[in-house]
C-alpha cells in the first residue's frame, strides 16, 4: 500500500484511536487535527503529528480554515472525518476548497435527515423501518400520554450524553426539563420506549447511495455511556438491508452507522443513526477495512463492484474502555480491577478477542494512554465522568456550531 499519509479530523474519540490502529497496521502514516496537544490518538507510533487547530465546536470557521490550510500543503492523500466533524465538513464545504478529491462526505441536506434523533425516527417511520414507539415532547403535558419506563433523549447528543432513563412521569419531567435547558437548542426532546435484546450496530459505506461495504457487530462488553467496548462480528442480512435502504434514500456518500437491538425472536428495532463510520476495528478484523475503503472513496480509486460484507465471528476488545465502563456502571475499584482481569485473561465472552484500542505489543506508545486512563479510574473510579466528558467536548458538534457557519 505504501506510506501514504492521511489526516484525521480529530484525535480524542475512541473512533479516532481505532482509525489510527487500523490504518497504521495497513502501512498508512496518520496525522491528527486537534485542539488538544496530546489527544488519545497521539499515543501511537503510527501517529506522526498532531496539529493544533481551533476547537471545532466553538470556532467552526477557524477550524475549517485551519484544516484547509493543512490540506493546501498537498501532504495528505485524504481527509477522514472520525466523528461529528463529518456534519461540520458537509455544512462548511465552502471553507474547504482544497478538500476536493480528498474527502468523502454526504450532503448537508442528507445529514439534516439523520443527524437529529427526532429526524431519524421520522425517517424510519417514513421508510417503515422498525423502531421502538416514540414521540416528541413539546410541552410537559405530552408526558401524560406515554407508558413508562422510557428513554428521554435530546435531539442532538453523542456518546450517551443527552439520554436519560425515566421510570416514572416525575423522572421524565425532570429529564425533559434538564435536556431542554442544557442544550437541545430548539431542536427538541423525544421519548422512546425501551427495546429488549442484544445491542448491535450495522456500519455501511456508500458511494452516492450505493452500498460499498457493510459490517454488523454485537456488544459483548460495555464501555462508558453504554458503548460497545468489546464486540463480536455477526451476520445480520436484515440489518444490512435496512442500512442499504437508508443509504439509497439519502443518496449517502461516506460512512453511515445505525444502532439497533435484536430480540430473541430475531426482530430488529433501530434506535439511532450515527452519520459517519464509528469504531472500525471490529469490521477490519472481520475482513472489511472501512478506513482504507474510505480513502479509496475519497480519492476516486476503484471500489468493489459488489458490496463487501464482514464475516461473522471476529471478537475485539478495548481494555481501557472496558475499565472505564466498569467505573461508570459500578463506581468501585473492585469493579474496575475485575473488568481488567476479564479482559487481560480473555474470559468469556472475550475469549479469542483482539485488543484494538491500545494494542501495546504492536504499538508500544499506546501503553501510555492505557496506563493513564486505567490508572486514573483505579485510583478514583468517579473520575470517569471527567475523562469521558473531556473527550466528548473535544469533538462534539451541535446545531449552534452549524449555525455559526452562516
Amino acid at each position: 500500500m505504501g506510506r501514504e499519509r492521511v489526516l484525521l479530523t480529530e484525535g480524542s474519540s475512541l473512533t479516532a484511536r481505532e482509525f489510527v490502529t487500523v490504518l497504521g497496521i495497513r502501512g498508512f502514516e496518520v496525522e491528527v487535527a486537534s485542539p488538544s496537544r496530546f489527544p488519545l490518538a497521539s499515543f501511537s507510533r503510527w501517529c506522526r503529528a498532531v496539529h493544533r487547530l481551533p476547537p471545532a465546536g466553538t470556532d467552526p470557521v477557524g477550524y475549517l480554515r485551519a484544516l484547509d490550510a493543512l490540506l493546501a500543503t498537498g501532504r495528505y492523500e485524504a481527509l477522514l472525518a472520525t466523528h461529528e466533524q463529518a456534519w461540520l465538513l458537509a455544512a462548511g464545504q465552502r471553507h474547504l476548497p482544497h478538500a476536493t478529491g480528498r474527502l468523502a462526505v454526504a450532503s448537508a441536506e442528507a445529514f439534516a435527515r439523520v443527524q437529529s434523533k427526532i429526524a431519524f425516527a421520522s425517517l424510519c417511520d417514513q421508510l417503515a423501518i422498525p423502531q421502538p414507539t416514540w414521540s416528541e415532547v413539546r410541552e410537559e403535558e405530552d408526558l401524560d400520554r406515554i407508558e413508562y419506563p422510557v428513554w428521554v433523549k435530546a435531539a442532538h447528543s453523542t456518546a450517551g450524553r443527552g439520554v436519560r432513563r425515566a421510570r416514572t412521569r416525575a423522572e421524565a419531567v425532570s429529564a425533559w426539563r434538564g435536556l431542554a435547558h442544557a442544550g437541545a437548542e430548539g431542536a427538541g426532546v423525544m421519548v422512546q420506549a425501551p427495546a429488549a435484546g442484544a445491542y448491535r450496530q450495522v456500519a455501511g459505506l456508500f458511494e452516492g447511495g450505493r452500498l460499498v461495504a457493510a459490517a454488523c457487530s454485537q456488544r459483548i462488553g460495555t464501555g462508558a455511556g453504554g458503548s460497545a467496548a468489546a464486540r463480536l462480528s455477526v451476520s445480520d442480512p436484515d440489518a444490512v438491508g435496512v442500512v442499504t435502504r437508508l443509504g439509497a434514500e439519502l443518496g449517502w456518500h461516506g460512512g453511515l452507522t445505525c444502532d439497533y437491538f435484536r430480540d430473541d425472536a430475531g426482530r430488529n428495532l433501530f434506535i439511532e443513526c450515527n452519520p459517519r463510520t464509528t469504531e472500525p476495528a471490529n469490521a477490519a478484523a472481520a475482513g472489511v477495512d472501512l478506513p482504507a475503503l474510505s480513502i479509496a472513496l475519497a480519492t476516486g480509486r476503484p471500489l468493489p463492484r459488489r458490496p463487501l460484507i464482514a464475516r461473522a465471528g471476529a471478537r475485539t476488545r478495548s481494555t481501557m474502555a472496558l475499565a472505564l465502563g466498569a467505573a461508570e456502571a459500578q463506581g468501585t475499584r473492585r469493579a474496575v480491577a475485575g473488568a481488567l482481569k476479564r479482559a487481560l485473561t480473555a474470559r468469556p465472552p472475550l475469549q479469542g478477542s483482539r485488543e484494538v484500542l491500545t494494542p501495546v505489543l504492536r504499538d508500544p506508545p499506546s501503553a501510555v494512554a492505557a496506563l493513564a486512563g486505567v490508572g486514573t479510574v483505579l485510583v478514583r473510579p468517579g473520575a470517569v465522568t471527567a475523562l469521558a466528558g473531556g473527550a466528548v467536548d473535544a469533538y462534539a458538534i451541535t446545531p449552534r456550531t452549524i449555525a455559526r457557519l452562516a
